[in-house]
């Protein structure tokens, strides 16, 4: 019991360093003019197209680690949640070197649709932010063979992860005009 509350203060520091450095890279200028004169006219939009195939890389992981499972397949299963978990985290880092080199794109479109991409925005990252330690004690269940907790928690964490993953490719697709 000892080892568990461990992985869950690390993971409780680790969460709120992740989430804390993304809110910095908010209020932070970051870089921008930095990597505008060292690279001029470098097309910075391919890295949200590439965050959108990243984030569908995991959508389909996230959905063959399910398929594995419920065939009782767990080495196929395990090798897909910890893939889904490294293009997560490439994501992550993609998503904040971006951030940190651009200006935020806003998003142009009007009436309904921008209720729609608004109220999938606003989900998307706050979802984001909350599955992270989730995803974290997931795994760690897992892989210290917890499986009875491992199972109870994955039931809501794979489908959270899930919207998150499918959420910003639609974020992306919704935003993509206006780059």
């Amino acid at each position: 019991m000892n080892q568990e509350k461990n992985a869950q203060w690390v993971i409780g520091i680790l969460s709120a360093v992740v989430i804390g450095l993304v809110v910095f890279m908010y209020i932070h200028p970051g870089f921008k003019d930095q990597f505008d004169s060292a690279y001029p006219g470098f097309d910075k939009t391919i890295f949200p197209a590439i965050n959108a195939s990243i984030n569908t890389i995991v959508s389909v992981l996230l959905i063959l680690a399910l398929y594995f499972i419920k065939r009782k397949d767990i080495s196929n299963h395990k090798l897909c949640t910890l893939s889904a978990t490294f293009f997560s985290a490439l994501f992550l880092v993609n998503y904040v070197f971006y951030h940190n080199i651009a200006e935020s794109t806003k998003y142009g479109g009007d009436g309904a649709m921008k209720y729609i991409y608004f109220f999938i925005l606003i989900t998307h990252v706050f979802l984001a932010a909350a599955i992270f330690p989730f995803i974290l004690m997931t795994l760690y269940r897992a892989l210290t063979n917890q499986i009875e907790k491992h199972r109870k928690i994955a039931k809501y964490t794979w489908y959270v992860w899930f919207y998150v993953s499918v959420t910003g490719v639609i974020v992306y697709r919704m935003i993509k005009p206006y780059y």
